[in-house]
């Protein structure tokens, strides 16, 4: 990897909202419509975010029907030296998402 491609991934790791989803991720995968809740920010704007995790390969995309979920390419982070064990840990976020049903229901690409 290039100074460039490096410099790039650090910036994209600067932001904290960035760093939460990271650290969400590592949990397991999650929507876009899932994220706006915890961000109190809009549907677009966390796109936004989730674009630029995406383009410097931190994030991988996968759709189901009309729903767009994202992971974590953790071979990717490894490769920059990132640890996910120094993140806090997001559980309860997702605790208290799914205990007010935001969290989307589609089996086949929620990790459990």
């Amino acid at each position: 990897m290039d100074f460039e491609g490096l410099a790039d991934i650090l910036k994209a790791l600067a932001d904290p909202k960035r760093l939460k989803v990271i650290s969400l991720l590592n949990i397991r995968d999650c929507c876009v419509c899932e994220l706006v809740p915890l961000f109190e920010i809009s549907q677009p704007a966390v796109s936004k975010h989730m674009s630029r995790l995406k383009n410097v390969g931190l994030v991988k995309e996968s759709r189901k029907g009309m729903w767009v979920f994202y992971s974590l390419n953790k071979a990717r982070l490894a490769e920059v030296g990132v640890s996910l064990s120094n993140l806090p840990d997001m559980s309860n976020e997702l605790n208290e998402l799914q205990q007010k049903g935001l969290l989307v229901q589609c089996d086949s690409m929620v990790k459990r």
